[in-house]
């Protein structure tokens, strides 16, 4: 198995349903670093602040590891969203009976990389 190149990010146990993360991230995915971020910062939902971020940390990675970057050079090369824990409650319910409320859990996963190495 080849290793991704590029600069990753990682972001685990955000609370956030990974469905509605996804919705997010399909917007952005294969985008432009300054595109993506431009369109994260008009999107009003939750997880376009939790994506910001990822995306924001693979991009300083990849500024600090290659000094001869620059911001216009990046895209996004893959943007995954993965499930992590659900955290079980207990909700009361009517005549002593019970339900479980699982609140579900995301991993983000960022590889960002140059826009010349695209096509390969």
């Amino acid at each position: 198995m080849e290793a991704k190149k590029g600069y990753k990010a990682n972001i685990r146990h955000l609370l956030i349903a990974p469905t509605k993360l996804r919705r997010v991230a399909n917007v952005v995915r294969n985008k432009p670093y300054v595109e993506a971020m431009a369109i994260l910062e008009s999107l009003p939902q939750k997880g376009a602040r939790f994506l910001t971020k990822a995306i924001h940390s693979a991009a300083a990675n990849a500024l600090v590891q290659n000094k001869q970057l620059d911001e216009e050079m990046l895209y996004i090369k893959d943007l995954q969203i993965n499930e992590g824990p659900r955290l079980r409650r207990l909700w009361a319910r009517a005549r002593g009976r019970r339900d479980i409320l699982q609140k579900r859990m995301s991993h983000i996963s960022v590889v960002v990389d140059e826009i010349a190495q695209r096509g390969k």
